[in-house]
């Protein structure tokens, strides 16, 4: 069980840090959640999104070690590795040269794929797929659908702050990731 996690830790984070790096960056596309909020930091302060991420997950963490201590356990790992990967897959950028629109679907399926990876290990990136998975524990609505709603917001309001964030290319983003982590996170709840 232990082992299966670290995997879907490392192999979910390489997802996310070789989608983000190579589709979404070269194109200023957003994601949403916490690596929406890192990415326009980056555009705006040329920061490091993955410390970004890190530093706006504080707060979540605080209240997930005070209200729910395994959220806290379980995000944590894939939290600050996946923020490293983040930053330190930065050098794969430019290796790949697509159209904003085929970076956006393949951004997207990567990230979601990363994203679910981990989800279905009851692990995940931490910031708001945290807040996600607090609701969806709540609600029992699917975490996917959540994360894609937290993750419009978010894209709407960056391309309004950021005129050089195409915001038709990043909903596509939101969309393919909310729906591949859909796929992913449904198929474990049905026993796959």
């Amino acid at each position: 069980m232990v082992m299966k996690k670290m995997m879907a830790i490392v192999g979910g984070s390489l997802l996310l840090g070789i989608g983000i790096n190579v589709f979404l960056v070269p194109h200023h596309l957003l994601d949403g959640g916490m690596i929406g909020l890192g990415l326009i930091a980056k555009y705006v302060w040329h920061v490091q999104a993955g410390l970004t991420m890190i530093i706006l997950s504080v707060p979540l963490y605080l209240a997930a070690w005070f209200c729910y201590r395994p959220f806290f356990y379980n995000s944590l790992h894939g939290l600050l590795f996946s923020s490293w990967m983040i930053d330190v897959l930065s050098v794969l950028r430019g290796i790949v040269t697509l159209d904003p629109l085929s970076s956006a679907i393949f951004g997207g399926m990567l990230v979601g794929a990363g994203i679910g990876l981990m989800l279905r290990e009851e692990t995940s990136t931490g910031g708001t797929d945290l807040l996600a998975q607090f609701i969806s524990k709540w609600t029992n609505w699917n975490v996917g659908v959540i994360i894609f709603v937290i993750d419009a917001c978010i894209i709407t309001s960056g391309s309004i702050m950021i005129d050089s964030v195409p915001f038709v290319h990043s909903l596509i983003v939101v969309t393919v990731v909310g729906a591949v982590t859909t796929i992913l996170t449904r198929q474990k709840t049905m026993g796959v």
